[in-house]
């Protein structure tokens, strides 16, 4: 285990009801199979040593003690697998009550046994008829000459990974109105093991899946499902062996129906530990669990679950439509609160200010608006080449936009004469001097027609700093706030897929296809973009993805790194990821004080920077702590 991410693993048996030897033995071909792949906890179906559908041989006390021996010849297995925790379902008697349990083993002991809470008495198989409910409290039971600890409140806690605590249910424990999941996980538990025989019927899978997923987000846990399978009887019901893994609502695995696989994939424990710190309604400890310390062998991280690398982009048009209403709703409103009759923005035909203006334009179809109140206004200076200037005016015709050119040339020179600066010397008063000269248009402007300046700078510039202090870093209200750079790229490229409008199309791939650039400083010689801000800040992917992993999931350096390493393998080399993280960093500490003056905008996703909720931080937080 390391970074917090623990390989788990559901396994079916094919097994033969009633004949425990084979089936232990088949458990244990599955335990040493997932041992070799370097599994730390892998759970198998309920009362997989004897089988689910054992019916009144559940009563013979034969099987009863058979199912002990087959627990004996896992326990020898276990000893093999050092360190893997493995969990079966078996029957075991306890004061004269048949109970169904999952034991969990490790190097040849039983760390604890835990008993089904809720048991049907309905529809295929009435399993009152052949089992109890477990105590209420915790017991000590005699097995196998191990005394082991029995009962509901079992915790099973990783001593040298303290973001790994397991709890276990069993079946149709998690369909009720509170399951023991949600208080294992209340008292700690960052990953349940369910250990099931679910048959299968039309529907059952999608309901599956879903109270899978729907468990582990509102529980803010890894779930680990292992459903019975091929072998058990079909007197009248059928066993698919469907198993899931998931993680805080999302399906990291999932087996096919009738395959009997094993399923492997690595759960990361920190999270959970994480979203439940920022969590302010999440409840603590009850009372009453007793936890049990196992240690699991140190081990590198090797990851089968695919990290994705731009974690704030959804292939699912759904979710772009609703970013964009929500863009569009906060605008209208407050162009709708502060009586405005002209939305004006700075046009540069760059991706940002055309998201900008696509999304006033939805704003002001909602309004009832003619879109010759949107005023944009192209502003063209020392670095503005024509490419952009021809994309962004033919933007404003395609979509009814009034369009107005006002250079910024004559009036920066004059301002350089003011305060000596000489033209030639491209430094940051030279830059900053045109963003600032361009806010002063856009405000007066929108004084002028009751306007609104809508601001264009998005997430990512925000995170970076990438902005220049009262130029571009300011506005009436600013659409983009909390859109990164690889999600803007996306909502465009959406709205171009989506359009009738050929013509406006084309436009549209042309501004995706430009490279981002503020046009700072002059053109190269054959009139292209000269200066290309991600060869000054570094890649806009890296930078959202250490933005996401840094500010959602609050996660170290170190293991941001890991991440982006196995989420960029073949992209970027090692050096090249950590000298851009180092960036990040630096720029994110030192940037903070112009995130602490934003103007108003939508918040449209879990990661934004807004000083007035969401990220509240000092100007003047030290970085060395995060330095790699």
């Amino acid at each position: 285990m390391h970074y917090g991410f623990v390989k788990t693993a559901a396994a079916t048996p094919r097994l033969r009801v009633a004949d425990v030897q084979h089936n232990a033995a088949e458990i244990c071909r599955l335990m040493e199979e997932a041992f070799l792949k370097g599994t730390e906890i892998l759970i198998f179906p309920e009362l997989c040593l004897t089988g689910y559908t054992c019916g009144d041989l559940f009563r013979q006390q034969r099987l009863m003690r058979g199912a002990l021996e087959g627990l004996e010849q896992v326990l020898t297995c276990s000893a093999r697998c050092e360190g893997m925790v493995a969990i079966v379902g078996l029957p075991f008697v306890w004061a004269e009550k048949p109970l169904d349990i999952a034991a969990v083993v490790q190097n040849g002991r039983i760390l604890g046994m835990v008993p089904r809470t809720h048991l049907a008495d309905y529809g295929e198989f009435a399993e009152t008829r052949h089992f109890m409910a477990g105590p209420e409290q915790n017991v000590r039971v005699q097995v196998l000459g191990q005394e082991v600890p029995l009962g509901r409140h079992l915790l099973f806690a990783c001593v040298n990974h303290p973001s790994l605590v397991l709890g276990v249910e069993l079946g149709s424990d998690m369909m009720a109105v509170i399951p023991p999941s949600a208080e294992l996980a209340r008292a700690g538990a960052t990953v349940i093991a369910n250990l099931s025989a679910s048959n299968e019927l039309i529907g059952r899978i999608e309901s599956r899946r879903l109270q899978v997923s729907a468990l582990s987000a509102r529980l803010l846990a890894g779930y680990i499902y292992a459903n019975a399978g091929d072998g058990e009887s079909t007197t009248d019901l059928v066993f698919s062996g469907h198993q899931l893994i998931a993680e805080t609502g999302s399906i990291l695995a999932e087996s096919k129906p009738f395959e009997n696989t094993t399923i492997i994939t690595e759960i990361d424990t920190e999270k959970s530990v994480q979203d439940r710190r920022r969590q302010n309604t999440w409840e603590s400890a009850p009372d009453g669990f007793e936890r049990i310390d196992f240690e699991l062998p140190e081990r590198a991280a090797e990851l089968t679950r695919r990290i994705r690398r731009h974690p704030f982009i959804h292939e699912d048009e759904e979710r772009l439509e609703l970013i964009l209403n929500m863009q569009t709703a906060g605008l209208v409103k407050r162009l709708e609160h502060a009586h405005s009759s002209t939305a004006v923005l700075g046009i540069s035909g760059g991706l940002d200010s055309t998201l900008a203006i696509l999304v006033i334009a939805r704003a002001a179809d909602r309004l009832g608006w003619d879109r010759k109140q949107i005023l944009a206004i192209t502003m063209p200076g020392f670095g503005t080449t024509d490419r952009t200037r021809s994309n962004a005016e033919l933007l404003c015709d395609h979509l009814g936009a009034t369009c107005r050119r006002i250079s910024i040339t004559e009036a920066v020179r004059v301002h350089f004469a003011d305060i000596g600066q000489d033209e030639n010397l491209h430094d940051v008063v030279y830059e900053n001097a045109q963003a600032r000269e361009r806010t002063q248009i856009l405000m007066d402007v929108a004084n002028g027609c009751n306007g609104m300046v809508v601001g264009t700078g998005d997430l990512s510039e925000l995170a970076l700093g990438w902005a220049t202090y009262n130029g571009d870093h300011m506005a009436m209200y600013g659409v983009n706030g909390s859109v990164p750079k690889t999600l803007v790229r996306h909502l465009v490229r959406h709205e171009a897929d989506r359009t009738d409008n050929w013509a406006l199309r084309d436009i549209l791939y042309d501004i995706l296809d430009t490279p981002v650039s503020p046009e700072l400083l002059p053109p190269s010689a054959d009139g292209r973009i000269a200066q290309r801000t991600e060869d000054l800040v570094g890649p806009y992917e890296l930078h959202d993805f250490y933005l996401y992993y840094m500010v959602r999931w609050g996660f170290e350096p170190a293991k941001i790194e890991f991440l982006a390493n196995q989420a960029f393998a073949g992209v970027y080399d090692a050096d090249t990821i950590r000298h851009w993280l180092t960036v990040f960093y630096r720029r994110f500490f030192i940037q903070q004080f112009k995130r602490s003056c934003l103007p108003d905008g939508p918040k449209v996703g879990t990661v934004a920077l807004s000083p007035r909720g969401d990220w509240q931080m000092p100007s003047d937080a030290v970085w060395d702590l995060w330095k790699l």
